[in-house]
């Protein structure tokens, strides 16, 4: 197939640690038409020299400076300076597989234009990985060798970050990184969902995600649980929800409080259930709660699922199964 130019765009802030291996494993790409745009994001420490390093030896590899402040904007400033046909991530403290690129361009070029290409992931760490994090990976990865990630895109972000690849064309129909809602992995995946791009099924592993103590997604409040809740409701209540239905929320724990606020914020009445007996019939938020029965005198409704205890999940598909109710039309999990 015909060799086309892949940007690849980094922002950087203070990973001069791992910097080095990220550059290295792109240089080591067998696909190798490519660019990289490296944005500085304010790094305090020698990342943006040891970048500069990197591109006066390799012309492929170009270093500037954020326009503004975070990582969005530092995507943009990536962004405005990139030229390739194809369009995709890479995050500076992780490393690609060898055939990263090779295998992704060729999936995409295969399947066309409104399709996104992904790969399995791994995560890595000098201390061990935990029980959370071996879970994510193996459930994206399910997802990912199948093709089915948005089938649970409500629980959590379904594309990584730095392991995707699209058409410029398909990328800027997706609003690009013009949007401002963080965080922004997540808010642009759900524009994949809401434009249609299919997602290509990968069986490969193709991306190494290194975790420790002082990671981004970690540290930053951009990343914190209420932002994850925010994007969740507002692009559930722009894609998937049908106010002609009776909307329930199940759950009364820390997600199911906030969804419940934010609806009512917004004026959107909602049923509001549990199983727990403590707090059936009480109010909270001037709300009442409702014995999960009560589904069942309600015509056509959509749920939002947040309870997290995986057993309690289970039954709760059960239930709703036996109900004759479908995922991602009828019932969808936030958690």
């Amino acid at each position: 197939m015909q060799s086309r130019l892949v940007s690849i765009l980094i922002p950087f802030k203070n990973t001069a640690h791992f910097l080095g291996e990220c550059l290295d494993s792109i240089q080591n790409q067998t696909y190798t038409d490519w660019e990289v745009l490296a944005v500085d994001d304010h790094s305090e420490d020698e990342s943006f020299q040891f970048a500069k390093s990197f591109s006066r030896k390799d012309e492929r590899i170009k270093v500037f400076k954020n326009d503004g402040i975070g990582i969005i904007p530092a995507l943009r400033t990536a962004y405005q300076h990139s030229s390739g046909e194809f369009i995709t991530r890479m995050d500076s403290d992780d490393i690609m597989k060898p055939n990263r690129l090779q295998v992704m361009v060729e999936s995409l070029q295969k399947s066309g234009k409104g399709y996104v290409a992904v790969g399995q992931v791994h995560y890595f760490s000098d201390r061990g990985i935990s029980d959370g994090y071996d879970r994510y990976e193996k459930w994206l990865n399910e997802l990912t060798s199948k093709g089915k990630n948005y089938s649970e895109i409500y629980k959590e972000c379904v594309i990584p970050s730095p392991c995707w690849i699209v058409y410029r064309d398909d990328f800027e129909k997706c609003g690009a990184f013009r949007s401002d809602r963080y965080p922004e992995d997540y808010d642009l995946t759900f524009r994949f969902y809401e434009r249609r791009l299919q997602v290509i099924p990968c069986s490969k592993v193709l991306h190494l995600w290194r975790d420790y103590d002082t990671r981004t997604s970690r540290t930053h409040e951009h990343y914190a649980q209420n932002y994850f809740l925010d994007i969740k409701l507002h692009y559930f209540l722009k894609l998937d929800y049908d106010p002609h239905r009776p909307l329930v929320v199940w759950g009364a724990g820390f997600k199911g409080k906030t969804i419940a606020k934010k609806l009512l914020n917004q004026n959107i009445d909602f049923t509001w259930l549990c199983d727990n007996p403590n707090k059936i019939d009480k109010k909270i938020y001037g709300q009442p709660m409702r014995h999960f029965s009560v589904l069942e005198t309600l015509k056509n409704p959509q749920s939002i699922v947040t309870v997290a205890n995986e057993e309690a999940q289970k039954e709760i598909v059960g239930y709703l199964t036996k109900l004759g109710q479908q995922p991602m039309d009828d019932y969808f999990f936030f958690c």
